[in-house]
């Protein structure tokens, strides 16, 4: 799928609101991770659309992880540097509220039911928690290893068969975006 900066700055905004506005960005990736993963095996689909990594720190989304640690291009307006700050103190803020038009209701539950049972955790008890609990991060001394979909579907008890529905739908999701993409 291709990411949608629309839709997880959306998501992004919701934790934040949640927390009060402010966030660990370390915390708001896991969180974010979290909720994409859930919405996978729930409905094998994502809600970001975002690449998943392995890093030190536990798993990350790609293009999250970009938004937030590299600095934006000049003249850039896109969703996620218009409604979230740059880190200050290892800390993002809502500038603005994008509203939750992108989510469904069943998503705005999903990351409700995630905050609930994550978002009491400080940053790097979290990192901890999920080093323990998620068996496809590995461990990383430097750089990153790429999750793929599929692993994920495994090790949430996914079988052969819905596994294979999922990337069936999953490459016909890509082939349609691409065509609207040339439109």
């Amino acid at each position: 799928m291709r990411f949608n900066e629309k839709k997880t700055t959306q998501a992004a905004a919701y934790f934040l609101k949640l927390s009060g506005g402010r966030m660990n960005y370390m915390k708001l990736i896991k969180l974010l991770y979290l909720g994409d993963r859930g919405a996978f095996l729930k409905w094998g689909r994502p809600i970001s659309g975002d690449e998943y990594f392995s890093m030190k720190l536990g798993p990350v989304l790609s293009e999250v992880h970009d938004l937030i640690t590299e600095e934006p291009r000049p003249n850039e307006q896109t969703p996620w540097p218009a409604h979230i700050s740059a880190p200050s103190n290892y800390e993002v803020e809502l500038k603005k509220d994008p509203g939750t038009d992108e989510l469904s209701k069943a998503e705005e539950r999903l990351l409700s039911e995630i905050w609930g049972a994550y978002g009491h955790y400080k940053p790097f008890d979290l990192v901890e928690l999920l080093h323990q609990t998620l068996p496809e991060w590995k461990e990383v001394k430097t750089g990153r290893i790429p999750i793929d979909y599929r692993e994920i579907l495994q090790v949430g008890g996914k079988s052969e068969q819905d596994i294979k529905e999922i990337e069936s739908e999953l490459h016909n999701v890509r082939f349609v975006e691409s065509i609207l993409k040339l439109a």
